[in-house]
C-alpha cells in the first residue's frame, strides 16, 4: 500500500495480522474520507453570433469609450476605470445571457 508521506488524510491504515490466511502477508485497510462536492447543473451563457452577443459587445464598447481616460496616472482614476469596465460587463452579461441546464449532452467546449 502506498500512502502519501505525513498525509494526515491518510495517516489512518491498519495492518491485520491475525488475519492471515494461507498466504504469509498481513491484510491491511485504510479508511478515506469522501468530502460532500456541489457540481453545478446550470450555467449561463451566450450563443455565439446571436443577436444577444452583438447586443453585449456593442454594450460593453460603448462603456469603455465613455470611460474618462485622461488621467489614469493616478491609481484612484486607474482602480475607477477598471470597476467601470467589471462593472459594464456585469450588467452586460445579465442582460444579454441566459441560464441553461448543463447535462451529460452538453458541449464540453
Amino acid at each position: 500500500m502506498f500512502l502519501r508521506f505525513r498525509s494526515e488524510e491518510l495517516n489512518n491504515h491498519f495492518i491485520y495480522p491475525d488475519w492471515w490466511l494461507v498466504s504469509d502477508y498481513a491484510p491491511l485497510t485504510i479508511t478515506i474520507l469522501i468530502t460532500e462536492e456541489h457540481i453545478q447543473t446550470k450555467k449561463r451563457m451566450i450563443v455565439k453570433d446571436s443577436k444577444e452577443e452583438k447586443t453585449f459587445v456593442n454594450n460593453l464598447t460603448k462603456a469603455i469609450k465613455d470611460i474618462n481616460t485622461s488621467v489614469l496616472s493616478k491609481v484612484n482614476s486607474l482602480e475607477n476605470a477598471v470597476s467601470l469596465i467589471a462593472h459594464a460587463i456585469d450588467e452586460s452579461w445579465e442582460k444579454n445571457s441566459k441560464t441553461v441546464n448543463i447535462s451529460k449532452l452538453s458541449k464540453s467546449w
